[in-house]
């Protein structure tokens, strides 16, 4: 896998290099928080729960999982209702993919059965499956027919628009500066 960059904490940007489910659980998590903050969260769940093996994941005390997720510091904001959220998406993954997140994307045969595969997921409403799309296309080379049209304005080249353009500290400061624009503009 490709080396991710998001997180810009050495620790948290390997796990999301080494496991796709950690991909998921950090674009999950990129609501309502700092998005390298909630990328982050999938390595205090490895290094708290000692896996991030979906199977192991979905079939966790609920109770206990919540637990693990909100202990300082938390994997979210909302803690509790994201540690439900990671284990409901970890079945999805178990059920619909034997547990490889990866084919998720890998086996789309479009960008448009690629977005849809996406929203399915609980969660990933069309904005989030949009970035996601974009991550993978842009950062993992995973490009199926249509990918840019489905990921929309986030696939275009340059436009530090959303976390599929992080690459670096950099990269991460323009995309905040971007967002800043836009929910200026908003008020106006």
């Amino acid at each position: 896998m490709t080396s991710i960059r998001i997180a810009q904490d050495a620790h948290a940007d390997e796990v999301l290099s080494a496991s796709s489910f950690a991909l998921l659980v950090g674009m999950l998590l990129d609501q309502q928080y700092p998005m390298e903050h909630a990328f982050r969260g999938p390595a205090k769940i490895l290094d708290r729960f000692g896996s991030l093996d979906p199977a192991a994941v979905a079939s966790a005390d609920p109770e206990e999982f919540a637990a693990l997720c909100s202990t300082p510091p938390a994997i979210h904001r909302y803690p509790g209702s994201m540690a439900a959220r990671v284990q409901a998406l970890a079945a999805v993954v178990v059920e619909e993919y034997d547990g490889h997140a990866e084919r998720l994307w890998e086996e789309a045969g479009s960008g448009k059965e690629l977005m849809r595969r996406l929203q399915a997921l609980p969660g990933y409403g069309k904005q989030k499956a949009q970035i996601f799309t974009a991550l993978v296309g842009k950062q993992l080379g995973v490009r199926p027919d249509g990918w840019e049209q489905a990921a929309g304005d986030y696939a275009e080249t340059g436009s530090y628009r959303s976390v599929a353009d992080v690459v670096d500290g950099t990269s991460l400061e323009r995309v905040r500066s971007f967002k800043k624009e836009k929910k200026a503009a908003a008020k106006a």
